[in-house]
């Protein structure tokens, strides 16, 4: 075999590896599926909180136009974000529910929002139907909730908990919060007290 036979049986062989190759990826990719984890973002602790402000309801109503919620009106109080799914599912039923059945021990003098897709007039109806003693905010293209790592891929928000200390900094955060997890509770009661006490 001479040498330029030799030659072009090796560019051969490589045209014909480096044109299967594409092929191979695309079947070990398929082969591994969709991917099973979302990654998400959003402010770590100690880091600045986000300012937004947004359109609120309470058990009593809708609030007044010209006086959204706004997130840097409260600096100096410590304040608890829970974005949540939508009003009237299970889980957000329970999860808001023992907010307001464990309000005084466990919220105190902080303030809390929940934060959701929901209409105001939705809100109205769900904060009344179980006496919320808090204000529920408005996030209907999840533009606040892209800001906390809380924007879900389809209509609805993940379930997600940040507490925000006295200087506007991220205390704590929850990227998972559990519902109807006890010790997710006990978790956040501790958060905030420690954003009470801190300076």
């Amino acid at each position: 075999m001479t040498a330029r036979m030799l030659s072009a049986l090796l560019g051969t062989l490589f045209l014909g590896t480096a044109a299967a190759s594409p092929a191979a990826a695309q079947d070990s990719a398929a082969a591994k599926g969709p991917p099973t984890a979302i990654a998400v973002s959003g402010p770590e602790p100690g880091r600045t909180a986000p300012d937004f402000t947004a359109p609120w309801a309470d058990r009593n109503g809708i609030g007044p136009d010209d006086a959204p919620f706004s997130l840097a009106a409260l600096k100096g109080q410590v304040v608890v974000l829970a974005f949540y799914p939508q009003d009237f599912t299970s889980g957000c039923t329970a999860e808001m529910r023992t907010f307001a059945d464990q309000y005084e021990t466990l919220i105190g003098d902080a303030v809390l929002v929940g934060i959701s897709i929901d209409s105001l007039d939705t809100h109205v109806r769900f904060a009344e139907s179980l006496g919320l003693p808090f204000r529920l905010l408005s996030d209907p293209h999840q533009r606040i909730a892209a800001k906390y790592g809380a924007k879900g891929s389809g209509t609805q928000m993940r379930r997600v908990v940040y507490v925000i200390g006295r200087n506007g900094k991220v205390s704590w955060r929850e990227m998972r919060f559990g519902a109807t997890d006890p010790t997710a509770y006990t978790r956040l009661q501790a958060a905030i007290a420690d954003a009470r006490g801190a300076q």
